[in-house]
């Protein structure tokens, strides 16, 4: 089924539309992921045949192609934002930068082998609804 989500960046100078079939939805723990999201993983949305339409500060978006791999990302040139790219007819979309809510949990996670070894029992800890008192 072919959906409609809008999202933006940090800043909101760069503001999307993608339209598509959410195929994947995939926790990514590789190490370039881990080194582009500075986290345990990156979490992205694979879209087939997808319409990526930028509706403000198309100017302001950057893409990296890490040379030697398939590794690749789009974000905004002010505050750094991971943004959607286009591989062909496939579009990957960084599942935080939606402002629509994502009524979909996740398929999986990709190259576990490489998680990271403080990515585990998270659910244990202790949690709070804002800052901790």
């Amino acid at each position: 089924m072919r959906t409609c989500h809008h999202g933006a960046c940090l800043c909101g100078a760069v503001r999307f539309r993608i339209e598509g079939s959410i195929g994947r939805f995939y926790l990514c723990h590789c190490r370039h992921c881990q080194k582009d999201t500075g986290s345990a993983h990156a979490a992205n949305l694979f879209l087939a045949d997808a319409r990526l339409d930028w509706l403000a500060g198309a100017g302001e978006v950057r893409h990296f192609a890490l040379t030697g791999s398939r590794h690749a990302r789009s974000f905004c040139a002010t505050c750094g934002s991971a943004l959607p790219w286009l591989q062909g007819n496939l579009a990957v979309v960084p599942a935080g930068s939606l402002d629509d809510p994502l009524d979909r949990r996740p398929d999986g996670h990709l190259f576990a082998a490489s998680r990271a070894g403080w990515d585990r029992e998270l659910h244990a800890l202790p949690s709070w609804p804002g800052l901790p008192p």
